[in-house]
């Protein structure tokens, strides 16, 4: 692919570059950037929709704040593509969210510029805050400027941190980068009083009595009275919100105006404002500037590699539904048979198959904005009444929500079912979306059912079942991507609680897995048969309750026993050994290795290169296996971590 010319921002190696430039190369500028970001992002494939939305602020911000001494803080970090271009790693964008390359998302390691990491929602003005009040106790002159999207403020978050700054009478900047879409359309009363104060008729009727006037003066004066409008907007135009939580409000403004954005910029830099923080509040397009995100910001949020001229993603022809398709259709039989069924999520209605779900039963899915929290205590309150709730949530965004599932869901034993789609690895986003931590934050509580399948037969299975529970809380974790390509169950077929299954009968050595790896247990049993080792491979379907005598057979009848998942240590693998030694099986000759993710983050590549990283490809299973055994042969310890 030939890409366009750049001569302005060949120019720049980093904002410094940027600053020395006269403002009237601001716009071409803009232009450049946008495209070389449309031309990187074609080549990795990656966020685009959001970086392309905010290329003119991107400008305006670095042109006007000394960064990196003024802390630029992006929530999120989607839209930080041209923000990474002009901040000195515009040469190794053809690395990025690849393996040993730089992150999809701001991260401190990578840059000076990334004063904060985020790639998780809402937590920008909390971090700006923090910084602002830092600068004031150290005696330091460096700002903090919070860029948030109008999806991230529908998370309490972002409230707990205005709150607390509209009080701090510090100098902290936010910006609102209002697009009127986040990953999906965003939802609640925010998002209306949004439309409303962009759209308000007092402002419109300024803005063209004052865009008649200044026509009638000479051009200097025409855009000194257009910039004055500008500013003028939020007087005008509202705010009220804003302005009753502490801030100073300016805006709504054009985003996408570089003319209205950098004087702007300049008097909020130049102006404390007294004891308050300002709030600029700027409108944007989400895939501003590349027609075929325009048309579909939906579909150009995460993109593939595409072709810049048609806009064409390059996607494989999938061998096998996914886990989230299979996971929806299962839903929506469910609802079909059972009218209290119904189904919640965290502004990821694409990502967890709920939007599919939403069309057949608008009236039974809930879609509560990016807030994790609320959305498991709502769905306990729905539970309470006799519904039967699923809540469908990536594995690390219900971190989020830790406490609510604790204590408004498993202390008073509440039936809310959890769907933990993501969980383990997940290759390009990297450490900050890996579905890790589940098993051991939710196997820990009393009285949870914690599942996970080993294909998406077993997962139709499991949904079935777990919409059967009413006496307590359960989850299922199921992995990205494409299932085993297995026939699919009717919804009829339902599991015994806390019952696994042996898969294949061998000795001495025994691998029960736990959810997906089974795949790779087995091809471990094929490498270790052809060494003249037989093994009996164990699916465990349950975490929690654990089948103890499929545990104990196991123990009795091998010299060796591997367990394996695609979990944190503290999960599955502590489960087993906790239940082990409680039965004595550890006193005697019984070899034990827990396979686990490495106690690391590892950073993003491909999925399977993660999985062989954190020695739970079918090679590494096997070696286990070969190291449990001649560690009973030569009398080592039994019991050993496996990576």
């Amino acid at each position: 692919m030939t890409r366009r010319p750049t001569p302005l921002l060949d120019r720049i190696r980093d904002p410094a570059d940027l600053r020395q430039m006269p403002e009237s190369d601001l716009i071409r500028l803009a232009d450049e950037l946008r495209w070389d970001t449309i031309e990187s992002v074609a080549e990795t494939g990656g966020h685009l929709g959001a970086s392309l939305g905010v290329v003119e602020l991107t400008v305006a911000l670095h042109y006007v704040f000394d960064t990196p001494h003024d802390r630029l803080i992006w929530d999120v970090g989607h839209q930080c593509y041209p923000h990474k271009i002009l901040t000195g790693r515009r040469d190794r964008m053809g690395t990025l969210r690849q393996g040993g390359g730089i992150s999809g998302f701001t991260k401190r390691s990578e840059s000076e510029y990334d004063p904060f990491g985020a790639a998780h929602s809402s937590t920008s003005i909390s971090a700006g805050l923090g910084m602002a009040t830092a600068a004031h106790l150290m005696g330091k002159d460096n700002r903090a400027i919070a860029v948030i999207g109008d999806g991230a403020m529908t998370a309490g978050m972002a409230y707990e941190a205005m709150n607390n700054a509209g009080a701090s009478g510090l100098p902290l900047v936010v910006i609102l980068n209002d697009n009127d879409m986040s990953i999906a359309s965003p939802v609640g009363a925010l998002s209306g009083y949004l439309s409303r104060l962009a759209s308000s008729k007092p402002y419109s009727s300024l803005r063209s009595i004052a865009k008649d006037v200044a026509k009638l003066f000479p051009k200097p004066f025409e855009e000194a009275a257009r910039r004055a409008e500008e500013l003028a907007r939020g007087i005008v135009g509202g705010g009220e919100l804003f302005q009753a939580l502490g801030f100073y409000y300016v805006g709504p403004i054009n985003g996408h105006s570089i003319q209205d954005l950098v004087p702007i910029l300049q008097h909020l830099k130049s102006q404390t404002h007294g004891d308050r923080p300002v709030l600029l509040h700027v409108v944007t397009e989400k895939g501003k500037g590349y027609r075929p995100a325009e048309k579909s910001a939906d579909k150009y949020h995460g993109v593939s590699q595409f072709n810049v001229e048609t806009g064409e993603q390059a996607k494989g022809t999938p061998k096998a539904p996914s886990y989230t398709n299979v996971f929806a259709d299962t839903l929506i039989k469910l609802k079909e048979r059972d009218p209290r069924v119904v189904s919640v999520t965290a502004a990821m209605p694409s990502g967890t198959g709920l939007d599919k779900v939403g069309k057949r039963f608008p009236e039974r899915t809930f879609d509560v904005g990016i807030a994790e929290q609320h959305g498991v205590t709502f769905a306990a309150g729905m539970a309470t009444e006799g519904m039967r709730p699923f809540v469908a949530i990536y594995s690390t965004f219900l971190q989020r929500a830790y406490d609510q599932i604790v204590h408004d869901v498993a202390i008073q034993s509440l039936p809310v079912r959890f769907a933990l789609d993501r969980a383990g690895y997940v290759g390009a986003d990297g450490s900050t979306h890996c579905g890790a931590f589940d098993v051991a934050y939710l196997g820990c509580l009393p009285n949870f059912v914690l599942m996970a399948p080993s294909d998406e037969a077993e997962l139709v299975r499991m949904v079935a079942t777990s919409a059967q529970i009413d006496d307590r809380p359960s989850a299922i974790r199921f992995p990205r991507g494409e299932g085993t390509g297995v026939a699919i169950p009717d919804i009829t077929e339902t599991l015994e609680i806390g019952k696994g299954r042996i898969v294949r009968e061998g000795g001495p050595v025994a691998i029960l897995s736990f959810g997906a790896p089974l795949t790779n247990a087995l091809a471990a049993a094929d490498i270790l048969a052809e060494r003249g080792l037989q093994a009996t491979v164990a699916d465990a379907r349950f975490a929690k309750p654990l089948d103890m005598a499929l545990i104990r057979d196991l123990a009795r009848n091998h010299k060796a026993l591997i367990t394996v998942e695609e979990g944190s240590t503290g999960g599955f693998g502590a489960l087993v050994l906790h239940a082990l030694a409680d039965e004595g099986l550890l006193d005697g000759v019984l070899a034990v290795r827990t396979l686990t993710m490495p106690d690391a983050f590892l950073e993003q590549d491909k999925p399977a290169a993660q999985v062989a990283q954190a020695g739970l490809d079918a090679k590494s299973i096997a070696n286990a296996a070969l190291d449990a055994i001649a560690a009973r042969a030569d009398g080592a310890p039994a019991v050993r971590k496996g990576n």
